[in-house]
């Protein structure tokens, strides 16, 4: 453990999970990016596909650790407090969704402004599930979890849900209640345009789970009493056993993260697990503390740099920076693809400045 009681493993994961969405979402170009860095089309499991529900798991543990100043009793207190930070996050999600609207249309077509995103199904996410961890005898967690999962896992099947379609009922759901041009669009096989967003209303259900079974690690990780070596025993055997669980049931549920389906949850969330096991040995073991100063930058203020990074963005590809650098001076040295990498590896290096500067202070802008 680090001497100001954080785990120092925990802010290096949750570092390198926030560089890995900057990265994966700002290519020099999306015409020329590496499979590796793209999302699975639909079915599948990428490399890409794994920083996202990384953050929710590191969420779901942080949550456990931040709520334990309520007691875990829901009170009036800590139910408006939550609620205040969840309504935060997804307005500032929203607002986001805003300004990259305003930087492309101006005044107009706001009929088609998004209303769903990452920050969005954070927000949700994080306040279902810190709602619950106050409400239910811990003992319950991973079962609550587990309905949940099941609970999905059957919405999707008897609806034939597990496809991309229109008709697909989180498509059908999220369009009664929002719109359809207030969606995030996909394409069919045959290039058919449909409305589908990934961050949707119903597929938040098993991003919930998620971070329920994030919490339970946080329950797990405090219980061990500061043990590094029973943690890592504690999460090798729980990320071996959904991982394993996961890669089984996706026979019949796939692995999608577009649906965040259950076995997606399952393999993610073992993974993630696994993950953390590792870093806890190498830095809080063998105290390897040196090397992820530039992700722990990134992992004590996590949502600001994020923020930051899509505003950033933003700025950078309208003003025609973006287009200039990788057009004119890396494609012409490296190539295409090479540059689209090389591209996104300095947007993350530029968006660690301020982060640094920030660590270094000790600054915390929490949201």
């Amino acid at each position: 453990m680090v001497p100001s009681g954080r785990l120092l493993s925990l802010d290096v994961m949750r570092g390198i999970t926030i560089a890995g969405m900057i990265m994966v979402n700002n290519p020099g170009s999306w015409n020329y990016v590496y499979a590796p860095l793209l999302h699975a089309r639909w079915d599948g499991l990428t490399l890409t596909d794994l920083v996202f529900p990384f953050f929710m798991f590191i969420m779901g543990v942080s949550m456990f650790f931040s709520l334990r100043k309520y007691n875990f009793t829901l009170t009036q207190d800590s139910v408006i407090k939550i609620i205040k930070r969840t309504v935060l996050i997804f307005l500032v999600g929203l607002g986001l969704n805003l300004f990259s609207h305003l930087m492309r249309y101006g005044f107009t077509n706001f009929e088609h402004l998004r209303m769903l995103g990452v920050m969005q199904r954070l927000a949700i996410a994080y306040g279902a599930g810190s709602l619950i961890g106050l409400a239910i005898n811990h003992k319950y967690l991973l079962q609550v979890a587990g309905g949940l999962m099941i609970f999905y896992w059957a919405l999707l099947a008897l609806t034939d849900s597990m496809i991309l379609s229109e008709h697909n009922i989180i498509a059908v759901i999220d369009s009664t209640i929002l719109g359809q041009s207030h969606l995030y669009t996909d394409r069919l096989a045959d290039g058919t345009i449909i409305a589908f967003d990934p961050e949707g209303l119903v597929s938040v259900i098993g991003s919930i789970a998620h971070v329920l079974i994030g919490f339970y690690v946080g329950k797990m990780i405090m219980d061990s009493k500061k043990d590094n070596e029973l943690i890592i025993r504690n999460l090798f055997i729980l990320g071996t056993i959904l991982l394993f669980i996961g890669l089984l049931l996706s026979y019949g549920c796939p692995i999608n993260k577009k649906l965040w389906s259950s076995t997606f949850v399952l393999v993610t969330c073992g993974f993630a697990s696994l993950f953390l096991a590792l870093l806890i040995w190498i830095i809080d073991i063998n105290g390897k503390y040196k090397w992820p100063l530039f992700f722990e930058s990134f992992g004590i203020n996590p949502l600001c740099l994020y923020v930051q990074a899509a505003v950033l963005s933003v700025l950078l590809s309208y003003c025609g920076i973006q287009s200039f650098i990788y057009n004119d001076v890396l494609v012409p040295v490296v190539g295409n693809y090479a540059g689209s990498v090389i591209w996104a590896i300095f947007f993350v290096i530029l968006n660690w400045i301020p982060g640094y500067f920030l660590y270094k202070r000790q600054i915390y802008i929490k949201l």
